[in-house]
């Protein structure tokens, strides 16, 4: 099972190429949508965010109790910090739904990750990129649920901090957008993973600083970290330019494999 990272979808590339590998080893791959990603509006009044490890449980126990046979799962980026969240959370008794859970370029400390997006080059290219589809869908939840938040503020909103502010931690029971950072990332918690974990983050990806890379220190001795120099965010292109993007799956894919 592939979680999807910040507004990414089954389409998206790393999406599309873990299932091509699983494909090669006779695995079925889902790829379960966050609310409001797949193209439909959910009904209720919230949308997803990245420490969500309860509707990360509700969707990884509604598979397995629908699949025969073991499951794993991947994260990418808020994909992988709200599963390695919930395996913290579950500790032991998470080895009654999954074999292994990996996460790949997650920002496992939210507020590092959070400012670093929102400086220089990040936020004049992928900060907008982001807005450019959250605040339509925050837009729309409001039509659907008056009063939910601030339309003014919403809109004046120009980092993620912001739309975090307004939008994201009030709707989903955090006081602020500090408060939704630190009780939302996963770092603090790795250390209480009890079943076979792999965390890969490059260490030259944009979003993530490296000082906020867990360290052996941080983690169980469940938790395999792996922090190349190169790969950027869900990047690891193979080959000369234009490359191919199978190379991390592989690897991830390989790393599973061995937990079942």
């Amino acid at each position: 099972m592939i979680f999807h990272g910040l507004e990414g979808s089954s389409a998206s590339h790393y999406a599309e190429a873990f299932a091509d590998v699983a494909r090669t080893h006779g695995w079925a791959c889902a790829v379960p949508h966050f609310r409001g990603c797949s193209g439909e509006m959910n009904l209720a009044p919230r949308a997803y965010h990245s420490g969500d490890f309860a509707e990360i449980d509700w969707i990884l126990r509604r598979f397995a109790s629908q699949h025969s046979g073991p499951v794993v799962a991947v994260g990418i980026s808020l994909g992988g910090n709200a599963l390695m969240r919930w395996a913290a959370e579950l500790g032991a008794e998470a080895r009654q739904v999954v074999a292994g859970v990996a996460s790949v370029c997650s920002p496992l400390d939210l507020a590092a990750s959070g400012w670093a997006i929102s400086r220089g080059f990040n936020r004049q290219v992928y900060t907008r990129m982001f807005l450019k589809t959250m605040v339509p869908k925050a837009l729309r939840k409001l039509e659907q649920h008056p009063g939910l938040f601030d339309r003014d503020r919403l809109l004046a909103a120009r980092d993620l901090y912001d739309f975090d502010n307004v939008f994201t931690a009030p709707v989903h029971g955090f006081k602020d957008a500090d408060d939704y950072w630190a009780r939302a990332s996963a770092k603090p918690h790795l250390h209480k993973i009890a079943i076979p974990a792999l965390v890969l983050n490059a260490l030259n990806d944009p979003f993530i600083p490296v000082g906020s890379l867990p360290k052996a220190a941080d983690v169980s001795s469940h938790v395999t970290l792996w922090q190349p120099d190169d790969g950027g965010h869900v990047g690891f292109p193979s080959s000369p330019f234009p490359g191919h993007v199978r190379a991390m799956p592989e690897a991830v894919t390989s790393f599973l494999a061995a937990q079942l």
